[in-house]
Formats: C-alpha cells, structure tokens, sequence
C-alpha cells in the first residue's frame, strides 16, 4: 500500500509513521532523509540537486518528485511505502500524480492549533545528544537536565509559541487545501487526534488503513 501521512507541525506524524510502518512492513519515506541520500548517492538526481543548492536557489517540484520516484523504485519500496512530509502544496500533489506515482490512501492527523501551540512550546530538546521531553508529557528526572547524558535541555526556536503559529498558518494556506484534493479522488481519511492520547490516534490511524 502506497500511503500519504499529513497532518500541521507538532500532530504526531512520526510516531503514526512508525507504526504504519511496522505493521505492514514498508518503509517511512521523509523529504528531509531522501534528499540527504540523494546527495549522498552522487545520483544524477542528486547532483542536480547539490548544484540548486549550491547557487542558492529553490529545488523545483519536479527535481525533488523526481528523487521520491528515484527512492520509492528500490526494493524495499516492493510492497508499498509512507510519504511524511511530502505533497506540502496542491502543485506538488499535482505533480506527483503527473508522474505516475500511485497513491492507494491519503491520512490526515486534524489537531486544533492551541493543542498543536501547547504541546510544542512544552517541548525540550537536549543540546548535547539530541534526546526529546516535554514539561507536560515527558519530564526529565531533573529540571532542564538531560537523563541520558546531563546535557542542557532547551528549547528549539522552532517550537516558540510564536514561530509554531507562523508555521500553523503556512500548513493552513499551503498544506490544508490538500484534504479537498485528496478527498475528491476518494483517498481521503480524515483523524481527529484532539484530546486522544498518542496510542489511541495510532489505533485510529491503523484502522483507518483498513476501511
């Protein structure tokens, strides 16, 4: 099964990702990560990209749909995959059909933004080894000390209430117009993950795979 996860900054992708990816054994496929081995292959692809990069300029849609469709034609892709992160914009979903890449369902995480705000500006992150808490849901044994190596914990410029309500607004202008998109092709699941903990937005999640 070839699945689309969505869904604002801060609703728990990753982790419904990850177990998307456990139970049917196909592989979590992240912008980010792709484009880091595309660079790392000196691929065709990934040479054209280093080189947008090196000049400082936008990687077109078609450069980065075509690294995606680069990755999703390895073997471990056989039997399905999980883009996270990727369509951001209609164009990119546009082009992404365009070039023949199957879609068989589309999963979008809906959280009200005050729940999105609160639950990322609770977030610490250690600056030594990267470990993740929060105030809320995932104290340090210590105030402000990392458990796994008494590294400072701070917290991210990207999770400042704030900067999260820029970004809120970028996924609702840009990203958010996918749901009538994807809806209209009939590929639609739409997951309440208000007020649920992060195993029951799973299980929704799982389910809805199924429906």
């Amino acid at each position: 099964m070839n699945i689309i996860l969505f869904g604002p900054p801060g609703a728990g992708k990753g982790t419904q990702a990850e177990a998307i990816a456990e139970r049917e054994s196909i592989p979590t496929i992240s912008t980010g990560n792709i484009i880091r081995e595309a660079l790392k292959s000196g691929s065709e692809l990934g040479l054209q990209l280093k080189q947008y990069m090196s000049d400082g300029r936008l990687v077109p849609d078609e450069v980065v749909i075509g690294i995606i469709k680069e990755r999703i034609e390895k073997a471990d892709c056989k039997n399905g995959f999980i883009l996270d992160g990727f369509p951001r914009t209609i164009p990119q979903a546009e082009a992404l059909d365009k070039m023949g890449i199957r879609i068989d369902k589309v999963i979008e995480i809906e959280v009200s933004d005050d729940i999105i705000i609160n639950r990322m500006s609770g977030r610490r992150v250690c600056e030594v080894c990267g470990a993740s808490y929060h105030l809320v849901n995932k104290k340090p044994q210590k105030d402000g000390i990392c458990d796994k190596c008494n590294g400072t914990l701070v917290q991210r410029e990207d999770d400042h209430p704030d900067t999260v309500k820029n970004r809120l607004k970028i996924y609702r202008e840009q990203t958010k117009p996918l749901e009538v998109y994807y809806s209209k092709q009939g590929k639609l699941a739409v997951i309440q993950g208000d007020n649920k903990s992060i195993k029951e937005t799973v299980e929704l999640v799982l389910n809805a795979l199924e429906a």
